[in-house]
């Protein structure tokens, strides 16, 4: 859910004005984080706006007239700092519909990547931002690289404010791109963003090219099932039924579906999309996420598949951010975020971080009781443990699986193939032995006396 930024106006107790900003998914949301700040701070709440995006137009000095977008809190304040920069205001008005689309992912994947190559020269983050700007084709993609500027330039944190883009960029490009500036080496996360970003692009391209033929072709026969079974079907079973021929069971039954669809087909639609929408809802509330993470990862033939490419997120983040002193439980904790899985982030915040907290467990330990990482992660875990080089072993484990996941995928994709390909035979199948049956019927002359 996309995160709107809030401001609050109110005046202390001792009758000082106070001022600040919270983040919430709705203007009810931010309320109620405002009404509690109050309550915590003692102060008297007098307004709360949200920041939304206003049309401008405005002259320069030298008379050319341009139009634009800006994010502000209200009018009056965007009017006041485009006075400031030397303009004449022309119009100001708020933008009615502030749809805001996510950037395409190779945008994204360009954004990144670029960043990668100018940090390794040493650039400053600002002057990134300022050159990519310019660069980037998506005017989705131009206002997040301002926004993140203007936030950054306004003391922002990085992490809170790459996190405010978390529904743009996604959530772990904006985590990992986030936690960058915390640690000293930004260039290496935005490497290996990247490098997961342009891995997993190429898997939905390769699913989705794979996947195009056969599911057009499934679509198709189940529309073609559908029309023969309610339509064609009925008109030549109808012509025995009308002379109280008997017919065989199966073709009995397909006759009474039919007749069942014809008197019920609204009901049908409307039962169907609301449990359609209904599964759709629950899956994108937090308990059906979780759900839906916790048994995908054990699917047959693509589950060890998405745990392996959740693992080596988790390896990865680790092997970056990993000091080697101590056990580093926020790290632990950041890479269990950052994995992508909410079942494996709950399993290690639940299990191997209060192991290693409370009862003074070692990490390769806590990370077993945890239930969801392979053998062979612990294994490489406990030799960088013995050998003191845990950073090492993980960045091992995350390579490791990057290879094995890519060489697997096209073998995983092949077998999805011949899943849907079976159906196709199944449905075929299907529709020959009713056709078969119903010619078999052999009426005789008696039953059109």
């Amino acid at each position: 859910m996309a995160v709107k930024e809030f401001r609050f106006n109110g005046i202390s107790q001792a009758g000082q004005p106070v001022q600040g900003t919270v983040f919430a998914p709705s203007p009810k949301a931010a309320k109620k984080r405002v009404e509690s700040l109050a309550e915590r701070h003692s102060f008297r709440t007098q307004t709360i706006e949200q920041r939304v995006t206003f049309m401008y137009k405005v002259k320069h000095l030298n008379g050319k007239v341009i139009d634009g977008e800006q994010k502000a809190f209200s009018e009056d304040e965007l009017r006041t700092a485009l006075t400031k920069m030397g303009l004449e205001v022309i119009k100001v008005q708020k933008k009615l519909l502030d749809v805001q689309r996510k950037p395409p992912s190779t945008d994204l994947i360009m954004f990144v990547r670029l960043s990668a190559n100018l940090l390794k020269e040493k650039l400053p983050f600002d002057e990134v931002l300022n050159l990519l700007v310019n660069d980037v084709s998506s005017r989705s993609l131009k206002q997040v690289i301002r926004d993140l500027n203007a936030d950054l330039k306004g003391g922002m944190e990085a992490q809170q404010a790459f996190m405010k883009q978390g529904h743009m960029l996604g959530k772990f490009t904006a985590y990992m791109l986030g936690i960058a500036s915390q640690t000293g080496n930004m260039s290496e996360i935005y490497e290996a963003t990247a490098r997961f970003m342009e891995r997993q692009n190429e898997f939905r391209k390769s699913v989705k090219s794979a996947m195009v033929t056969p599911m057009v072709t499934l679509v198709i026969l189940m529309a073609a099932l559908v029309f023969y079974v309610w339509y064609i079907f009925p008109q030549t079973a109808g012509l025995f039924e009308k002379f109280d021929i008997s017919l065989p069971p199966m073709t009995q039954s397909t006759l009474d579906f039919s007749k069942w669809m014809d008197s019920n087909w609204g009901w049908v639609l409307l039962i169907s999309g609301g449990i359609i929408g209904g599964i759709v809802a629950f899956f994108k509330s937090d308990k059906g996420e979780f759900l839906a993470h916790k048994y995908m990862i054990k699917l047959p033939i693509i589950g060890q598949l998405l745990l392996k490419l959740n693992i080596e997120i988790f390896c990865r983040v680790f092997a970056v951010l990993y000091s080697g002193s101590g056990e580093n439980i926020s790290v632990i904790r950041i890479a269990a975020e950052a994995s992508g899985n909410r079942y494996i982030e709950h399993r290690v915040k639940t299990i191997t971080i209060p192991m290693m907290v409370a009862q003074g467990a070692d990490l390769v330990k806590s990370m077993e009781a945890s239930g969801v990482f392979t053998s062979m992660t612990l294994a490489r875990f406990r030799s960088g443990a013995e050998t003191g080089n845990v950073r090492a072993s993980a960045r091992q484990m995350a390579d490791y699986y990057e290879n094995e996941t890519s060489l697997k995928l096209k073998s995983t994709v092949e077998m999805i193939q011949t899943m849907v390909a079976l159906i196709i035979t199944l449905a075929i199948m299907g529709l020959t032995i009713l056709s078969s049956e119903l010619a078999l019927v052999s009426p005789s002359a008696a039953d059109f006396m």
